[in-house]
């Protein structure tokens, strides 16, 4: 390797240790509190109301978010900013950073910010983190497929060029060797949906990897995003499916019938099957990037634990965490890509035998 090599390696190795420290910046204005990583995971991974890019010194630099309650039949809305990162209440609500109701808005009796000052929790449709972050990957993939779009109509029947070039090798891809295989014949149904869920997971995935605005919120590894994408699978099967493909479930061919009958063991198997499939994919894809998130964060936490009993320690063991999470933003490159194939993949293959004649099953 020549010496601009190793030069871009360090610099590269600083920007990540520089982002990873401002990442990690721990919350408190106690500079005596003790560190302590599993609240500093648990706080990059959950859901915020205000977007957090670095704390320099005592100062947070955040961007903040709108709040929209809902609360005895009336609708209140405010900026984050009010509650100063929950040190301050704002019309009679606060933003709890600690106890039973962390992260949450809750209704105070007066301004107080005592914990028995507390009466109830309202309703929250406020635009948090991960909702912004919702907004943008959606903005960024109608940017982008709708430039593609036109880019067909004007260049029709000449060679892809630009950005139409390099995703149109995975829209192919996704339809010869995930739909068409897997569905069949009538996989143009759904091909919408599938290159939907593919781009918006894989986008969504390598997003979360980035540490600084837009980047850096955790979509994907929230399991109410990944439900509602379960779900959604689990609508389109149950809707698109025909006769055989309940046959199937209640009398399940080639089972012996002792199976079936007096206790309906196989149905019943079966049955549960319909339910448990979009249950794995919710939690699959939430807990492979969820993990993916919380090592890194853990090799970043090293630095500042062995920092408490040694500052020489933790700039030795800031080489080592540094070059772990290189090689695990890396990884999580290849998981970003392989958790968005493998939840279309496998809804492809529900369609297919939702859809399958009773010749095709067999």
């Amino acid at each position: 390797m020549t010496l601009k090599h190793y030069n871009s390696i360090f610099k590269i190795s600083f920007l990540v240790l520089f982002l990873g420290i401002n990442s990690v910046s721990f919350a408190s204005e106690n500079t005596n509190k003790k560190f302590s990583p599993n609240e500093m995971i648990i706080e990059h991974i959950v859901d915020a109301h205000e977007w957090h890019v670095a704390k320099i010194g005592h100062t947070h630099i955040s961007i903040p978010l709108p709040i929209i309650l809902y609360d005895e039949g009336k609708i209140v809305m405010f900026c984050s900013s009010k509650f100063h990162h929950g040190m301050s209440s704002y019309k009679g609500y606060k933003l709890e950073i600690e106890g039973e109701n962390k992260n949450k808005i809750v209704k105070t009796k007066g301004e107080s910010m005592e914990a028995d000052e507390v009466a109830n929790l309202p309703l929250d449709f406020s635009i948090t983190k991960n909702v912004l972050s919702l907004f943008i990957s959606i903005l960024i993939l109608c940017l982008i497929f709708i430039g593609i779009a036109k880019s067909y109509k004007r260049n029709e029947g000449h060679a892809p060029k630009g950005l139409q070039s390099m995703l149109e090798p995975i829209i192919l891809f996704i339809r010869d060797d995930i739909a068409k295989p897997s569905i069949g014949e009538k996989y143009y149904k759904f091909m919408p949906f599938l290159l939907t869920v593919f781009f918006f997971i894989f986008l969504n995935n390598v997003l979360g990897l980035i540490p600084f605005f837009p980047g850096g919120a955790n979509l994907t590894g929230n399991i109410g995003v990944t439900g509602v994408l379960a779900v959604m699978t689990f609508l389109i099967t149950t809707f698109s499916s025909n006769k055989y493909y309940w046959i199937h479930i209640v009398n399940t061919p080639g089972v012996p019938w002792w199976l079936k009958f007096p206790i309906p063991l196989m149905p019943l198997v079966e049955i549960m099957g319909v339910f448990i499939k979009p249950f794995v994919l919710m939690v699959r894809l939430f807990a492979n990037i969820s993990a993916g998130h919380i090592i890194a964060l853990g090799f970043f936490s090293l630095i500042f634990v062995f920092g408490e009993m040694n500052p020489f320690m933790g700039y030795g063991v800031s080489i080592i965490s540094v070059g772990f999470t290189i090689f695990m933003g890396l990884l999580e490159l290849l998981v970003a890509f392989i958790q968005a194939y493998v939840f279309t993949f496998l809804s492809a293959l529900y369609f297919g035998m939702a859809i399958e004649s009773s010749h095709e099953g067999h």
